[in-house]
């Protein structure tokens, strides 16, 4: 029984330091980030020349929108060209495309993937542009959009990440979702940049210089999470991320269960595997050149969701009380923190009866993503389809 005891004491102190440190990692940077401005770079009269490519898997409809959007945007047009990678598209939607003020490439693959599409694209492109911007099927980038992410890259930044906001908050899950995006926005994009680390990419409304974007795309073959390799391999290269909030990309938030559980079970699969890719060479990269950014970007692929967070603190606190492992002290200030990180990073017009009524749906929340743990198994090894919906765009 001693043994046993010990044993269970053993696996409780290695589950509080794993969670602790994450508590403490999410706190200090929400803190920071709301303590510490980073100014944007200045204004410049230099208009860099971008090409923006839209992957179109299916989603017809959509895609006829976002397109006709893309086109519209507030920039000089000799300046941008918008390139439709039409994946599985009807036939009617792709000579709609064409009457556009676009390049539409067609591709059939057995296996659709992002990655294969965006390597179509570039095979597809010709040379003269200055960077790349990247779009989901339903982004809609504010007008003043490129003019953003211009004066960054002007700036002498390689890589620009906008700030993706939510389209839509009709329903809970979709509020729940958008007020996820902001979250992720203040800890892992806006607060990583006060310590000159990178800002993490999203997968869509970033920015990267054009012959960069070509070769890390060629290094790039994932099923899913394309984004967060290419946030490996550029912090690997000693590439830092830059975060611009102004620059807003608008963005559908899934708002039914069932679009909800696929896209959150590509996304944990495709974090968990890049995890067990890279952990070695995170290491390698931090004691043999001290390569800060690289393993911050690895340690990231190592937690939870913070929604988990938020079920699994109380959860381990009240277990606390039993007795076994570090005392029920250490794990309130544990959760304090947890708990506290996320209110600080939450924006203030998102405190409203809306969240009220979200907040009552995070149990439901918590134990689907609790449950999609166990069932990533092979997950990473299909493309996995997050249908969306027609939804209203910002005036």
């Amino acid at each position: 029984m001693e043994i046993l005891l010990t044993i269970g004491n053993i696996i409780f102190l290695l589950i509080f330091i794993y969670l602790g440190i994450y508590c403490l990692y999410l706190f200090f940077f929400s803190l920071c980030g709301k303590l510490i401005k980073v100014p944007p770079p200045p204004a410049t009269d230099r208009l860099l020349k971008f090409v923006i490519y839209i992957p179109a898997y299916k989603e017809d409809t959509i895609i006829l929108n976002t397109a006709a959007k893309a086109t519209a945007i507030d920039y000089p047009e000799d300046k941008y060209h918008v390139c439709v990678i039409a994946d599985k598209l009807q036939p009617e939607t792709v000579e709609k495309l064409k009457q556009m003020r676009l390049q539409v490439v067609e591709v059939f693959f057995e296996s659709s993937t992002k990655s294969k599409a965006l390597h179509k694209a570039i095979e597809n492109t010709e040379e003269g542009f200055d960077a790349a911007v990247v779009y989901d099927i339903d982004n809609i980038a504010a007008p003043d959009f490129l003019h953003h992410i211009n004066r960054y890259l002007v700036a002498g930044e390689k890589v620009v990440q906008g700030h993706r906001v939510a389209l839509n908050s009709e329903n809970s899950i979709a509020m729940l979702d958008a007020i996820s995006e902001e979250i992720n926005n203040h800890i892992f994009r806006k607060s990583q940049r006060v310590f000159n680390l990178s800002a993490a990419i999203i997968g869509s409304g970033m920015a990267l210089e054009y012959q960069l974007f070509k070769a890390v795309m060629l290094r790039i073959d994932a099923v899913g999470g394309f984004d967060k390799e290419m946030g490996l391999l550029l912090t690997s290269d000693g590439i830092t991320v830059a975060y611009s909030e102004d620059a807003l990309m608008y963005d559908e938030k899934v708002s039914k269960p069932d679009n909800f559980k696929n896209q959150r079970k590509r996304w944990l699969s495709a974090q968990f595997s890049l995890f067990g890719r890279y952990w070695k060479a995170g290491l390698a990269e931090l004691f043999k050149h001290g390569n800060w950014d690289h393993f911050n970007e690895v340690y990231q692929l190592s937690i939870l969701p913070r929604v988990l967070m938020l079920g699994i603190m109380p959860m381990m606190l009240a277990i606390s009380f039993i007795g076994i492992g570090p005392s029920w002290h250490w794990w309130l200030g544990a959760t304090v923190l947890c708990y506290a990180a996320i209110l600080l990073a939450i924006p203030s017009s998102f405190f409203n009866k809306k969240l009220l009524n979200a907040v009552l749906r995070l149990p439901f929340i918590f134990f689907t993503m609790f449950l999609l743990l166990f069932k990533l198994k092979g997950a990473n090894k299909k493309f996995i389809h997050t249908a969306h919906e027609a939804t209203d765009k910002p005036a």
